[in-house]
């Protein structure tokens, strides 16, 4: 074979990405099947390296590879046509080669050509006896070696291989990690998932250089990591910027996360764009067929994204860390099968009390989910799961809808109270939510002075001049507005005098310290107090627990509060009874008397 034509058998050979991967069930098949055929012992799919056989698929063949020179399946690659010896000792070619002394006599290969006419190498069976052979037989280890082929290059073709970086996907990560561990079950390993930038950066990076341009700095990020781990092990394209590999055996978690942190540091340095991107490592150990590959390769994303909000470059996977995520990952779905599945979710009411009178003045909705399964889940859980996902919208018009409903209901029985509903920064991107709320108040005949919605500093400060708009829409409805822990936020004078709200609730934190004699959480309160009065602001303190506290508010100057020294959240049905007896002094709930505001 002429030069040339070697190294581009070669190049052929190396861009289907099939050398050093994991043995494979699909391929192991179609080797079995010629081995029953011929009635031998042994069969193989072997590959023509530079300078050995490197078996893809093997059936009674204990070694990964045999050296090139003397091996017959050289031969059926270079001529890409099938070769038979019916017994090595007849052929001086291959009197004196290892495959002779190990014993075997008998060889039949038959060549994988590529539909460019290179011969990769052979699917090939071998017998320890001499034997002649049938056209038939010959026939069908052709047929046999086309099927091989035919597989590796639909594999390539469809699915398997990322056209940037001409790295293998996340689809053959998995295939191969699965024909890792049938091979090697048990075995420890340790798998890696590099980021090379985060998502805002790639954002930056496109907006920049052009996608042609950041599709050559993701190639060359492949080829960096490519070379870092050698010719002996396979890199794969897993996601935008995310390249996975596996570790060899014999490692422990010391000595090869210091391997990786040299890797990681010659990636950065190897990297045109070292200055604008920040490249981050997750690390999984696991023992092959002890998990799920599709779990591997989720835990080591998880790893990468501990090794992002932390100072360090790379993460070890911790399952204590990951519980909270896959926590949080089967809330959001439970939570939206509940938005549609009718009796798991449902509204409370806990009353707010105006500290002049002592009366109940108004009643925040507060939503409660009771699933099947994970039973009572807490608000103060499921809502920052949910609030920044398509959910959030679909949550508050049940929540609007339900709350219109029961105000208008308890309207219609005689009792006029107000409901306070919580929004989010999700709901004030939408554009029309205050038409969607005007229409709700028309919908359940609500005047708009019966709601206030409550929203936190932080959901305003997302985008502040927006959201002021929104908000002044809100308020040209009638709606009252107010902001929700107050103090715990950006606490900023210079938005609170721009906001259109009326309310400010005093986060239950402070008031809670308090409580607890903290004379600085004392201080802070009375100043927001002072602070919000000079504002024109009504007050409303959160988390009130005792007669301690509800005196010591009334002497700051504060209107109103809520907390369990009331009432605890109450379903609507006894709502309405508690109402009734709170306001006219029932004997067994003692309001407080009128007092004047010291």
């Amino acid at each position: 074979m002429r030069i040339h034509d070697e190294v581009a058998r070669l190049d052929a050979l190396r861009a289907l990405n099939l050398l050093d991967t994991p043995i494979s069930e699909s391929f192991d098949r179609i080797t079995r099947m010629a081995a029953q055929i011929f009635g031998l012992p042994i069969a193989a799919i072997s590959l023509t390296d530079t300078d050995r056989q490197w078996f893809k698929s093997r059936v009674g063949v204990d070694h990964q590879s045999i050296p090139r020179a003397g091996a017959p399946c050289a031969a059926v690659a270079e001529t890409a046509s099938a070769v038979v010896i019916s017994d090595l000792v007849a052929d001086p070619e291959y009197i004196d080669t290892p495959l002779f002394h190990q014993g075997i006599r008998f060889y039949a290969g038959a060549p994988l050509v590529t539909s460019d006419g290179y011969g990769l190498g052979a699917l090939c069976v071998l017998g320890t006896e001499p034997r002649d052979t049938t056209p038939e037989e010959v026939a069908a280890l052709t047929d046999l070696a086309a099927m091989v082929m035919a597989q590796i290059e639909l594999q390539h073709a469809f699915g398997r291989i990322d056209p940037i970086s001409n790295l293998p996907n996340r689809t053959q990560f998995l295939e191969d990690l699965d024909d890792l561990a049938r091979e090697h079950p048990g075995e420890l390993r340790f798998a890696v998932l590099v980021d090379i930038a985060r998502s805002e950066q790639v954002g930056s990076l496109i907006r920049v250089m052009g996608t042609t341009s950041f599709d050559e700095f993701i190639r060359s990020a492949g080829q960096t990591i490519t070379d870092f781990i050698g010719p002996d092990r396979q890199a794969y394209h897993v996601g935008e910027t995310q390249f996975a590999l596996l570790s060899d055996a014999g490692y422990s978690l010391d000595s090869y996360k210091t391997t990786l942190a040299a890797g990681m540091r010659a990636t950065t340095r190897g990297s045109t764009l070292r200055y604008v991107t920040t490249p981050i490592a997750g690390v999984v150990p696991f023992r092959l067929g002890q998990m799920r590959s599709r779990d591997v390769l989720r835990a080591a994303h998880s790893a990468a994204q501990d090794a992002r909000g932390s100072d360090g470059a790379i993460g070890i996977y911790s399952a204590a860390m990951d519980r909270p995520h896959l926590r949080n990952f089967d809330l959001l779905r439970a939570f939206g099968e509940a938005l549609e599945q009718p009796g798991q979710l449902r509204l409370a009411y806990q009353p707010r009390i105006d500290l002049v009178t002592g009366r109940c003045v108004a009643a925040e909705a507060l939503l409660r989910w009771e699933h099947p399964e994970l039973g009572s889940v807490s608000p103060g859980e499921f809502m920052p799961v949910i609030e920044n996902t398509p959910l959030a919208r679909d949550t508050t018009a049940l929540v609007f809808d339900t709350a219109l409903a029961q105000i208008r209901e308890w309207h219609l029985s005689g009792l006029r109270i107000p409901i306070a509903i919580n929004i989010s920064a999700a709901n004030l991107e939408e554009e029309d939510f205050a038409i969607n709320l005007e229409l709700a108040l028309l919908k359940h005949h609500v005047p708009a002075q019966m709601v206030e919605l409550e929203l936190t500093e932080s959901a305003v400060m997302e985008d502040s001049g927006r959201a002021i708009d929104r908000l002044e829409a809100i308020r040209a409805l009638g709606v009252r507005i107010a902001i929700d822990d107050f103090g715990t936020g950006h606490s900023s004078l210079s938005y609170l005098q721009r906001l259109p709200v009326q309310i400010v609730k005093i986060d239950q934190s402070f008031i809670r310290g308090m409580a607890a004699g903290d004379e600085r959480d004392r201080i802070l309160v009375r100043t927001m107090i002072t602070l919000a009065h000079q504002l024109g602001l009504r007050v409303v303190a959160e988390g009130v627990e005792s007669a301690a506290v509800d005196a010591a508010l009334v002497a700051l100057g504060c209107e109103e509060a809520q907390g369990f020294f009331y009432a605890r959240p109450l379903d609507a049905s006894a709502f309405a009874g508690w109402y009734d007896r709170f306001n006219t002094g029932h004997p067994t709930i003692a309001p407080a008397a009128p007092r004047a505001v010291a």
